[in-house]
């Protein structure tokens, strides 16, 4: 499929997504996100894709939704409106429900609607000069592709809070230090640590990681007791488990 505002790339078990609008450091706007969500789908379902990775072209992940694109859109008590909600939230389903590991790889800038991308994504790696932030309440905005929910499970309360309340940017070795991100690499190292952790991945059972993730997004909203149960009762087609314990043995 030919896409306009991104690229769709697979190289060795790896499916790259890089959002590509570096003129406005890759914003947001309705057929980008629906582009993305095809992309997501497309390597989900592609049995040369083991990874999935999200990046962005130029200085930027993503800068959020692009502002100046709004045109004439209403926004009705600082929400952005369906335009570009429906769309958002069909990626993160996208990003979430696909059953293969989904890396973020941010290169640079990642506000508000990129960090809501980031943290519908299983692992995230960052460049140390990346700076991410929550924007909303400097725009007048409220969080509708859920933000609310995602970050404070994240990062904890009080720092969901103080990341939303003063709209500053934190750096990436902060974001690593809270637990926003898995890794903060020097930017010149920053391929050399997602084929390290791609490679990681990839050696292991494909259809033990789709269960994996399955499971750990399934119980977020889970007591524990919830989450047990769920772990305890569920099925999972896992066909590859006898072959990898017999090469261990031999």
């Amino acid at each position: 499929m030919a896409y306009e505002t991104i690229t769709y790339q697979v190289s060795a078990g790896i499916g790259r997504i890089t959002f590509n609008r570096p003129q406005v450091m890759n914003a947001l706007t309705p057929d980008m996100l629906k582009e993305i969500t095809s992309a997501v789908l497309e390597a989900g379902k592609d049995r040369d894709v083991k990874v999935i990775v999200l990046t962005g072209a130029g200085r930027a992940f993503c800068a959020g939704v692009d502002l100046k694109g709004m045109g004439d859109a209403k926004l009705v008590n600082g929400k952005v409106g369906d335009f570009l909600d429906v769309p958002a939230r069909d990626l993160i389903d996208a990003i979430r429900s696909v059953p293969k590991a989904v890396i973020n790889l941010t290169n640079g800038f990642c506000f508000t609607g990129a960090l809501e991308i980031m943290l519908a994504c299983d692992i995230v790696i960052a460049s140390e000069d990346a700076k991410i932030g929550d924007t909303h309440a400097k725009w007048g905005l409220r969080p509708t592709w859920g933000m609310s929910a995602r970050l404070p499970r994240r990062i904890g309360y009080l720092k969901a809070k103080e990341m939303s309340f003063t709209a500053e940017a934190i750096s990436a070795r902060e974001a690593e230090r809270i637990g926003l991100i898995n890794l903060a690499v020097p930017g010149d190292k920053l391929e050399e640590a997602l084929q390290t952790m791609a490679k990681k991945i990839m050696g292991n059972s494909p259809q033990s990681i789709a269960a994996y993730k399955k499971l750990y997004n399934s119980n977020e909203n889970m007591t524990l007791d919830k989450s047990l149960k769920l772990e305890f009762s569920s099925d999972f087609e896992i066909t590859d488990s006898l072959d990898r314990i017999m090469k261990f043995i031999k």
